[in-house]
């Protein structure tokens, strides 16, 4: 009896994780089968080997979601010099102390001023760095 490798595994590559489930459960099938001793137990550990050789494989399949939300343009971000603190409650991951102290604290020369001046921890300016901007105040 040959046993399967990883590139016959490969060769089977079932589309879904149901396929996989079938394809498995198949193998199985054939194990029980068996009446001689000696190829049961040779069948089982092909059945052992084909689950471990196949299970990368199906984990693989579910990993190709999308990334959650790319950083908007910036136009679209909401500037820390000139927006009031409703405005700047649009922010995600902005609460109202955050965004108060924002507005109190201002002008900013940069958008890393949040933290260098200690206005917003760390953090605070990682969730929200990608939706601020600071426009410089005309003098």
């Amino acid at each position: 009896m040959r046993s399967l490798s990883q590139g016959d595994c490969r060769k089977r590559q079932p589309e879904s994780q149901e396929a996989i489930g079938q394809f498995l459960i198949k193998l199985a099938e054939r194990a029980w089968e068996v009446e001689n001793g000696a190829v049961h137990a040779q069948t089982r550990i092909l059945l052992m080997a084909a689950v471990m050789l196949c299970t990368p494989l199906a984990g693989a399949a579910q990993n190709t979601q999308p990334k959650a939300h790319a950083a908007p343009l910036p136009e679209a971000r909401v500037d820390i010099n000139h927006a009031s603190a409703d405005e700047l409650m649009k922010v995600p991951g902005m609460t109202q102390t955050w965004a108060a102290r924002i507005a109190r604290f201002r002008p900013y020369r940069t958008k890393e001023d949040l933290v260098d001046r200690g206005v917003v921890t760390s953090e605070v300016y990682d969730r929200i760095k990608d939706y601020v901007i600071a426009h410089r105040v005309k003098q």
